[in-house]
Formats: structure tokens, sequence, C-alpha cells
């Protein structure tokens, strides 16, 4: 049992590779892609998050997910295409909670990648760094009830429902609920 993060992950960014995938820090380069993404009224359908309306609003969000690693409170990863080096989407540890060796994962893909079992590789590559890394105990995911690719994915990869909370979540002057899900590490191993 972990109960304590391995911060040494924090010392040089960690650069992943899976079948198809590589996971690499955000580039400066990344905003134009990252903007596509958060501004995709597709993609954005049950995330409770404004979409991005320009190119400098993705800019900050790289500078917040490079900060955060420096800081040690997450690593947040471009995933791209390892053929054609294309930008897909991203995924990472947003929220550490560190005294509890608990994240939060979240990611997002373009929808020309969809359906392709590419979010799936990229979630099972993460959780097994998560676990085997960066000794994180549980691992958690906040998502929109509605969004039913997202849970059927978390459930896929092995994620148990945790909580439903019923309006908890104010967004565009609404309240939504929010699903809980969660692995442990002894579930994942």
């Amino acid at each position: 049992m972990n109960l304590k993060i391995n911060e040494s992950i924090f010392n040089q960014f960690p650069v992943l590779k899976s079948e198809r995938i590589l996971y690499r820090e955000f580039k400066d380069t990344d905003a134009l892609n990252l903007f596509l993404l958060r501004s995709n009224d597709e993609v954005m359908q049950h995330i409770d998050r404004p979409k991005m309306r320009s190119v400098s609003d993705a800019a900050s969000m790289i500078e917040s997910i490079n900060d955060a690693f420096k800081n040690k409170q997450g690593v947040s990863w471009a995933i791209v295409e390892r053929t054609s080096n294309t930008f897909m989407g991203y995924i990472g540890f947003w929220r550490m909670m560190q005294e509890h060796c608990r994240a939060e994962v979240g990611y997002m893909l373009l929808p020309d990648f969809w359906r392709k079992g590419l979010m799936g590789e990229a979630l099972r590559t993460v959780v097994k760094f998560g676990f085997n890394k960066l000794n994180l105990h549980s691992i958690e995911a906040n998502c929109n009830p509605a969004n039913v690719g997202s849970i059927k994915l978390l459930e896929k990869t092995g994620f148990n429902k945790e909580a439903y909370f019923r309006e908890n979540y104010l967004f565009n002057n609404k309240f939504l609920d929010s699903v809980i899900y969660s692995l442990l590490e002894t579930d994942y191993s």
C-alpha cells in the first residue's frame, strides 16, 4: 500500500508511449489545437466549463497545466498519434490530493478520434503510470451523468461508481448533478 506520492516523477516530465499514442508535455504550439478541442460544441456538450473563446485562452490553460507540474500539483499529457504526431487531445491527473495519495483524472479527445479505442488505451496507460510510478492509492473521475461515453469508458477500465450528487454544481445559472467514479490500487492490481 502506498502512503506517499512519488515526487521524483516531477524532476523531469514523464513522456509515455502506448501502442498508438505518445504522451508528452504540452508545448506552446499546442494552443491552436487545444482551442479547437475546448471550443468544439460536440466535445464540450457534457463538460461543465465554459468553451474557450480564443487561442490565448488555450495558451493560458497550457501555462496552468505546465505550472501545475512544476509545482507538483498535477501531471497532464498532450496525446498525439505516434505515426503522424497529430494532436488528438489530452489526459492527466489535473487535481492531486497528495496527503491522500489520490488524484482526479480528466481527459478529452477531438471527435475525429472518437470510437477508435484511443481514450481507453490512454486511460489504461495513465492509470498504470498513476499506480506503478506515481504511487497513487486511488484515482477518481467526476462526470456529468449525461456523459454516457465517459461513464462507459470508466466502467470498462474498472472504475466503480462511488457517488451520485444531485444538483451539487452550478454552471451557467443551472444546478447540475455529478457522478463520481474511482479506482483503487487494490482493484487495479
